[in-house]
């Protein structure tokens, strides 16, 4: 594969540079590209180590604090008090505690990791922890002087948080059913390991125009949401060379969303490390620097059009052509996000339950990896709707695992409320949330369970506090957008814009909106009712999802 930039002139006409550095011109064009020329990223845990973990947070310039220490995981929090009227990047929103990611690519913990990480949780975080729609862990309250002690505890148990944030390949998303789903394609795991062996902490991939998200999934439910990825392999069965994926390049969500596009090349696993570092290798030379609201890579396939891109990849990046392949085949109709008790393929079971919104704890987890050891199972995974599983149940031990869960308040049967809440971190800790989030969700699902304890059909209620859709409001059947708004008095209270009708899977749609449709977060739970009883009276029949009704009710139905 070629790592090294294409040299190619700058368009004739072109009225404004891209910062692309395929254009020859690599001057920087902001400041976050001035920062990541002046040092790599990756350098900064070095000062860590052995500046900032002494000195204090007060020796930590700015560069290093809000640029470059997000390569190791890093993000400073909102100070509290300051109310959502001011949100960004603004150095007195700052609080002297990081939030901190740990890596847990394709979702994968041992129970020895997940102890690691709740032992960090209780003793260096406040026992904070929130499991994210990425797959991996969230830590709160953690002061630079304990990161040293912190990198040991994970680095001993195999983990790190090597660009868990920044301009970089984020962590790999992977089916959390890998390798035991009885109904499989191809199990993705070797591509991840060799992607994060191979590429992550390298510093050929270290200073991308912004960042950069992967999944990789073998499983016919297509459960990792290829469709909002930047590169994603797509387990598909080749008529002539058999299990392989599906190359989709170009997905993503935020202000701008965006589907992803499919390339029509066939993967074979042994080959999706080298394609996957073409398609980042693209990314990298031609993304758009300039601008960093039009630096994800979704905007240069939008520009290019899946041809082009697949042309630049097989020619400057493989030298060679890729095979052509099938797309996915029809999505089966088991949900996604594997909550419940599953057979495995070997006979054992798996046990997915649903901590509401992603909120736990390190004293949570402890009693997690507990109930598991003590049932026969020797590893966790989380997923991206932000729920966990216990995997390799005997089958003999399935009902302990299941009550042990559920006495944690880990619910492996959860009302459709509590199934399908999402959150992102909110203004609790988040410098660019406007909301509060996690308190929000827990609040309404326990409500929404006392209103409609009957209500049996499936229905996504995805929170989010601001606009860059962590949560991924768009693709919700109903997404909350965190907005302020003013009560009676004039004071600013919490609200939201409402979507309705997003989706993923084999009708992907982005939600239906209109700028009118807004409620408090008090007024919340009344609005879900009320929308969700119009919804069963006014459906065609019982196989009607709650998105295609939302797509095409009338709006009054909709208020």
């Amino acid at each position: 594969m070629t790592t090294t930039t294409p040299t190619e002139r700058p368009q004739r006409g072109k009225t404004k540079a891209t910062g692309a550095w395929a254009d020859g011109d690599r001057t920087p064009l902001n400041h976050n590209e001035e920062f990541k020329q002046a040092d790599d990223g990756l350098n900064v845990r070095t000062r860590i180590l052995e500046i900032y973990s002494k000195e204090g947070f007060s020796s930590i310039p700015g560069d290093d604090l809000r640029g470059r220490m997000r390569w190791w995981g890093l993000y400073t929090q909102r100070r509290p008090g300051i109310d959502g009227r001011r949100t960004a990047t603004a150095e007195d929103l700052d609080d002297e505690y990081f939030m901190l990611r740990v890596r847990s690519d394709g979702g994968a913990l041992s129970l020895a990791q997940l102890r690691a990480i709740a032992g960090i949780s209780t003793e260096f975080g406040r026992d904070t922890a929130d499991i994210t729609d990425r797959q991996n862990i969230q830590l709160h309250w953690i002061r630079i002087e304990d990161m040293p002690e912190i990198w040991r505890r994970l680095e001993e148990v195999g983990l790190n948080t090597t660009e868990a944030c920044g301009d970089t390949p984020r962590v790999v998303l992977g089916s959390p059913v890998a390798g035991i789903a009885a109904d499989e394609v191809i199990d993705g795991t070797p591509a991840i390991e060799e992607i994060t062996r191979r590429y992550i902490g390298d510093p050929a991939f270290s200073n991308l125009p912004r960042k950069f998200k992967t999944a990789i999934s073998g499983s016919p439910a297509l459960d990792v949401g290829h469709e909002i990825n930047d590169v994603s392999f797509v387990g598909v069965n080749h008529p002539e060379h058999g299990p392989g994926f599906d190359l989709w390049v170009g997905g993503g969500l935020s202000t701008n969303p965006m589907f992803a596009q499919r390339l029509g090349a066939w993967v074979p696993l042994d080959e999706v490390p080298e394609v996957w570092a073409g398609v980042i290798g693209i990314f990298r030379d031609h993304g758009y620097r300039r601008l960093r609201n039009r630096a994800r890579l979704k905007f240069l396939v939008a520009d290019w059009g899946a041809e082009k891109f697949r042309e630049v990849l097989e020619k400057d990046y493989l030298q060679r052509p890729l095979v052509d392949g099938p797309p996915p085949g029809p999505v089966p109709e088991h949900r996604r996000d594997h909550v419940g008790v599953h057979e495995q393929a070997d006979g054992r079971f798996w046990v997915g339950v649903t901590p509401v919104g992603g909120r736990v704890s390190g004293t949570l987890l402890s009693k997690v990896a507990d109930v598991a050891e003590r049932n026969g199972s020797g590893r966790v995974r989380l997923t991206t709707h932000q729920k966990l599983l216990v995997l390799d149940v005997p089958a003999e031990r399935v009902r302990y695992v299941k009550g042990g869960l559920t006495r944690l308040g880990l619910k492996a049967t959860p009302s459709e409320f509590r199934r399908g809440v999402m959150a992102c971190t909110g203004i609790e800790f988040c410098k660019l949330a406007v909301v509060e989030t996690k308190a929000l969700a827990r609040s309404v699902v326990d409500d929404l369970e006392k209103r409609l304890p009957d209500f049996d059909t499936p229905l996504s209620i995805h929170i989010n506090g601001c606009p860059n859709s962590c949560a991924r409001f768009q693709v919700a059947d109903i997404g909350l957008k965190g907005l302020v708004m003013d009560d009676e008095d004039g004071n600013p209270i919490d609200g939201f814009q409402i979507h309705l009708g997003g989706a993923l899977g084999a009708e992907p749609s982005l939600a239906r909106k209109t700028r009118a449709l807004r409620v408090t977060a008090t007024d919340l739970p009344d609005y879900i009712e009320r929308v969700s009883r119009n919804y069963l009276s006014d459906r065609e029949n019982a196989q009607e999802s709650f998105a295609v009704w939302a797509q095409r009710a009338d709006e009054e139905l909709l208020r």
